[in-house]
């Protein structure tokens, strides 16, 4: 007869077999995430519906593991095009690089109005009275400074010659920092420099949503991942897209606030509701930018590129993913 220790030690090690092999089964069972790389040249508030998406584990949802990579907007396109990372994540890039004939396309715009605010010392009520002055932009040729040129001239002000535009490489808060130590009269801000400059007394001389509309955000990649990988295309996209709709209702509100905080390192509830307050003045709906407006960034890319040839929407943005997946989530165009 077996005895009761060698029983209960056969019994242990059958559930212990038993056990593992069950773990074994689920873990087979679990479908693998595929491992995704974005490119981003910024990580400011006018990206929220894509790290709402992040947070929320939607890009999980859909067999994805990404990655957010920083690096400059041009330089996403490289890689992009060398197959380095997947997608650019500032359609400034996209725009551009499409603009020059690389066979890349914007695939979705989640911003249609740019999330920028130009503030000025205490002195300087008006736009007009920025005339002789020194005004901080971005760096040569980006979106920031391309923006507030076309904004000056709209006030009447040619940059260059009534006003300096100084490009400036850095964050927002480089250029708060520049403008509170009064190296410079003005300068472009984001959130939250906007809303500390308020506090400190500066004057917000003009919004920058308020006068152009102008799609900010959204991502891309090339015509070579479109034709080989439409679906993992097709996933990024509807998991962004369900990223902009969690943004939207009000009843997650406090876990927006939530993911501000923990993305932003926003400790003060009060400041990061305020921030998406603000964000919601230049979000999309539904992720549709008229045509025109997406006109306005690709002139403006020709014109810094010196490209004469048209440019269209057309051949630049492929809007069937973002067409077919707002079907899919019922979101009326």
């Amino acid at each position: 007869m077996i005895s009761i220790h060698r029983r209960v030690w056969f019994c242990f090690a059958l559930f212990f077999i038993l056990a593992m092999r069950l773990g074994a089964t689920d873990a087979s069972a679990q479908p693998s995430l595929k491992k995704v790389r974005l490119g981003t040249s910024s990580t400011n508030m006018s990206f929220l519906a894509m790290f709402a998406a992040f947070h929320r584990g939607f890009y999980k949802d859909e067999g994805i593991d990404l990655e957010i990579v920083y690096m400059p907007a041009n330089l996403a396109s490289t890689a992009v095009l060398s197959g380095d990372i997947d997608y650019n994540g500032a359609v400034t890039g996209v725009i551009g690089a499409a603009v020059r004939q690389q066979p890349m396309r914007v695939l979705l715009f989640t911003v249609a109005r740019p999330l920028l605010f130009l503030y000025s010392k205490k002195e300087i009520k008006e736009p007009q009275q920025l005339k002789g002055k020194k005004v901080a932009g971005s760096s040569p040729g980006g979106t920031a400074t391309l923006l507030a040129n076309q904004v000056l001239r709209k006030y009447g002000l040619e940059p260059g010659r009534d006003v300096s535009v100084l490009p400036m490489s850095g964050s927002a808060a480089s250029r708060y920092a520049v403008l509170e130590s009064g190296v410079v009269d003005a300068s472009l801000l984001s959130l939250p420099e906007n809303i500390i400059a308020a506090q400190k007394g500066f004057n917000e001389l003009i919004f920058l949503g308020d006068v152009v509309e102008f799609p900010q955000n959204g991502f891309g990649t090339s015509e070579k991942k479109i034709r080989e990988d439409p679906d993992e295309v097709y996933r990024m996209v509807r998991a962004t897209l369900r990223g902009l709709q969690f943004v939207w209702e009000p009843s997650n509100r406090e876990a927006l606030i939530d993911i501000v905080g923990k993305q932003w390192k926003v400790n003060d509830r009060k400041l990061a509701a305020e921030m998406i307050k603000h964000v919601g003045r230049v979000l999309t709906k539904d992720a549709f930018i008229k045509p025109e407006s997406v006109q306005v960034l690709i002139d403006l890319q020709r014109q810094n590129a010196k490209v004469a040839r048209p440019v269209t929407v057309a051949d630049v943005v492929d809007y069937s993913f973002v067409d077919k997946a707002r079907k899919e989530l019922g979101i009326a165009k």
